[in-house]
């Protein structure tokens, strides 16, 4: 495949799921359906906490950080694909493609981290529960989250940067809805040596390294819950921490399965539809598997729509 003559290219075609119109009609209503339900879900779980003194706890605070990070996940992707469905067009623009990119990468890896710090918040608070108030003061609480954004900017901004150098060829068809970096970077005929590079550091770093410390926290938490002779500790505890190693695995296990379907299948509906799962599921269901699994969230819950009727 012979580069463009032109450095600099206008637009990148997104292949999507189908071309035929009664589906293409059926995903359309089915991914609004999803966006809103994930959109307001997720917002009810972040105006319930603030609307409750009681959950003005570390493990709500990061909980809603969790929501407000899903509705910028799902709105970097959604909406424009809902666009392109009703525009019947498949065109997305040079600058808005590095800008999806850009911000999808940034709310992936904040998703990731916000998860890795829920799962040391569980740990100190069942492991090490005398030390709880001291070690997660709600003074501290805004560090890890402060310290988790930094890092998914400045990430999220070299790998945009990285792939601003590359020169591209004439086939600018991308086998998603959105621009995935990797897909992004397949497109190249420069050398993608040093960006490949630059995934592989930044997965084992950002993605296996929170994985293990996720791994490392509940392991510890089994261990200290077996110990327990109180039958209903063991089961108050097993249901605060099951709604978040539930959503820890949903997301995890589907953006790895992205990855292994595009690597192995090179199909472009079945590497979609995998990215649906981590894009659009896991962030509809993060508020209800919180809410149905949480007794404090329901009753939060009830008593904010109580308030507004």
């Amino acid at each position: 495949m012979e580069p463009r003559n032109d450095t600099r290219i206008s637009e990148f075609f997104l292949l999507g799921f189908s071309d035929a119109p009664t589906l293409q009609s059926f995903i359309f209503g089915l991914f609004l359906s999803m966006y809103l339900i994930s959109v307001f879900g997720n917002l009810l779980i972040i105006l319930a906490i603030n609307s409750n003194s009681h959950l003005h706890t570390p493990m709500y605070f990061f909980l809603s950080n969790l929501s407000f990070v899903d509705i910028c996940f799902t709105s970097t992707t959604i909406p424009k694909m809902l666009w392109n469905i009703q525009s019947k067009s498949k065109v997305i623009t040079y600058e808005g493609c590095i800008t999806q990119m850009y911000f999808f990468v940034l709310f992936a890896e904040l998703d990731d981290l916000l998860l890795t710090v829920m799962a040391y918040d569980r740990f100190v608070a069942i492991c090490h529960p005398l030390h709880y108030t001291v070690i997660m003061r709600p003074r501290l609480c805004g560090a890890p989250v402060l310290v988790s954004w930094i890092i998914s900017v400045l990430n999220s901004l070299l790998q945009s940067l990285i792939v601003l150098d590359l020169t591209f060829c004439e086939d600018l068809e991308i086998p998603q809805f959105f621009c995935e970096l990797n897909q992004v970077i397949q497109l190249a005929c420069s050398d993608t040596f040093l960006n490949n590079m630059m995934i592989c550091f930044a997965s084992l770093l950002l993605a296996v390294g929170p994985l293990a410390g996720i791994l490392y926290s509940y392991s510890k938490i089994i261990s200290s819950v077996c110990r327990k002779a109180s039958a209903q500790e063991k089961y108050k505890t097993f249901s605060t921490c099951a709604s978040h190693l539930f959503v820890v695995s949903l997301f995890y296990c589907t953006s790895l399965g992205v990855y292994l379907s595009s690597d192995v299948t090179h199909s472009s509906h079945s590497s979609a539809i995998a990215s649906v799962m981590y894009t659009v599921v896991t962030p509809m269901l993060n508020p209800f598997i919180y809410s149905l699994r949480n007794k404090d969230i329901k009753r939060a819950l009830k008593a904010f729509m109580g308030q507004q009727l």
